[in-house]
């Protein structure tokens, strides 16, 4: 017999668990169903572990840059150490049993499994005993996504990492290929290489993070250089071979590159094809989930977070569910509004980024000028020294003088990038930016050097 609930939220990563939270506690029923870890992605393999994993790689590279500057030897550190610490610290604070008891203390009904809309309204949970749920108000789906895979000649069947076995790693191979060169490629293989793995990055596009400005490009693979990272960009891999030696691939220009491992960064894909989507008249064969801007897919049927295709980050899940909550409580509030997307590429230097860029501002008609101030050339950058690569660039709509796009990339950019997120989402006019005060000496500062570039 068929259980009656106000809403089935099906999938409790980040954006999931938050809207089947926030409506329990608003006092719905709420089922919420998840075969793997509330949580999803980026409390156990994503942005959490991770950042500590490049935490480590960052503070290593630092203690070496003093001898650096000292002209005394260099710094070396043992991977199994970090490690360790990073899966306690990881389990200590994210813990699937404390999430689920965290859902239920507010309200919510938690069911393990893994779900299928059977009709409109209706979630099947599980093959033996199943549960069926009827949902009288609506069904949102937070499913998110799974590392991508190439069909490479050769790749498939050979024990290849992706982010996950590259976050699990108890030990360190001798030498790893990346293949796919954006921000999860490039922040794993810095971190890696500062642990004195030999790194190589194969990226098909003609430059790192390609998504980001030219600049950036630049300063990652000059930032990767330095650390000891092979880099290929406009190749791609043409076949895969592994054998007892490790992993031999063979590139479009009719090179090789040989490692011990093999870690595939080649983005995140949406798996619609089971979960019985087109019962909602929707289309299982997607890439994503379509929906308007209050996380609407179709009558009585909401989606958030990765599967929405607006951006694989946790913060684009979160700001989606709140939408979607707003919306099926009846409450008021802003639809969304992508404008001001922020996006950080954890390297050392980070790069941050909000809006668009130069190429995409003028390819939308835009009347386009441009700032830039260079990191170094700043006073806070001038005293930092060692690792004060970077840079502030600003991308203004002329017409209406404000920004709709801003990159800063430097020791603390993705901080930095807080203040131009504020402008590009506000629409701060360009000319009250100018006669703001700019706190001395800090690396935010170095916006006025780009502001008065754009005069």
């Amino acid at each position: 017999m068929a259980e009656t609930v106000d809403v089935v939220v099906v999938g409790l990563g980040v954006g999931g668990e938050e809207v089947a939270g926030r409506l329990a506690e608003a006092g719905l029923s709420v089922v919420g169903v998840e075969g793997r870890l509330v949580g999803g992605e980026c409390p156990y393999w994503g942005c959490v572990p991770s950042k500590m994993m490049i935490r480590a790689g960052n503070a290593l590279a630092e203690a070496r840059r003093v001898p650096q500057l000292a002209g005394a030897a260099d710094v070396r550190a043992d991977w199994a150490p970090v490690a360790r610490r990073i899966r306690e610290e990881a389990t200590d604070s994210w813990d699937d049993k404390v999430a689920v008891d965290r859902l239920v203390g507010k309200g919510a009904t938690f069911v393990r499994g893994w779900a299928t809309i059977t009709a409109p309204g209706e979630v099947t949970v599980g093959d033996r005993a199943p549960r069926v749920f009827r949902a009288t108000r609506g069904i949102v789906l937070g499913t998110g996504t799974e590392p991508a895979v190439p069909p490479i000649d050769g790749l498939a069947g050979t024990p290849l990492w992706t982010n996950r076995e590259a976050i699990e790693a108890e030990t360190l191979p001798a030498s790893l290929v990346v293949l796919g060169g954006g921000a999860i490629g490039v922040e794993l293989a810095q971190v890696f290489a500062r642990f004195g793995v030999a790194v190589t990055v194969v990226e098909a596009l003609d430059r790192l993070v390609a998504l980001e400005e030219p600049e950036s490009s630049d300063l990652a693979r000059e930032a990767l250089t330095r650390d000891g990272v092979t880099v290929h960009v406009g190749v791609k891999a043409s076949s895969v071979r592994h054998d007892a030696a490790g992993f031999t691939m063979t590139l479009s220009d009719g090179g090789t590159v040989t490692a011990e491992k093999l870690l595939v960064a080649t983005g995140r894909k949406a798996d619609l094809s089971r979960l019985g989507i087109d019962r909602l008249g929707l289309d299982p064969a997607a890439r994503g989930i379509t929906v308007d801007d209050r996380m609407r897919a179709g009558e009585g049927v909401w989606a958030v977070g990765d599967v929405t295709g607006h951006g694989a980050f946790t913060h684009m899940a979160m700001y989606q569910a709140g939408i979607a909550v707003r919306d099926i409580l009846g409450q008021d509030g802003p639809p969304a509004d992508y404008r001001a997307t922020p996006r950080v590429t954890f390297t050392d230097p980070e790069i941050g980024a909000v809006g668009l860029t130069e190429a995409q501002a003028r390819a939308g008609g835009l009347r386009v000028r441009v700032g830039t101030g260079q990191v170094p050339s700043s006073s806070r950058g001038w005293i930092h020294k060692a690792g004060n690569e970077g840079f502030i660039k600003l991308v203004e709509d002329a017409d209406r003088g404000v920004l709709v796009g801003a990159t800063s990339a430097g020791p603390v950019g993705g901080e930095v990038l807080s203040a131009l997120a504020v402008a590009v989402h506000a629409e701060v006019p360009v000319e009250t930016l100018r006669h703001m005060i700019y706190a001395y000496p800090t690396f935010h500062r170095g916006i006025e050097d780009a502001l008065r570039d754009l005069s």
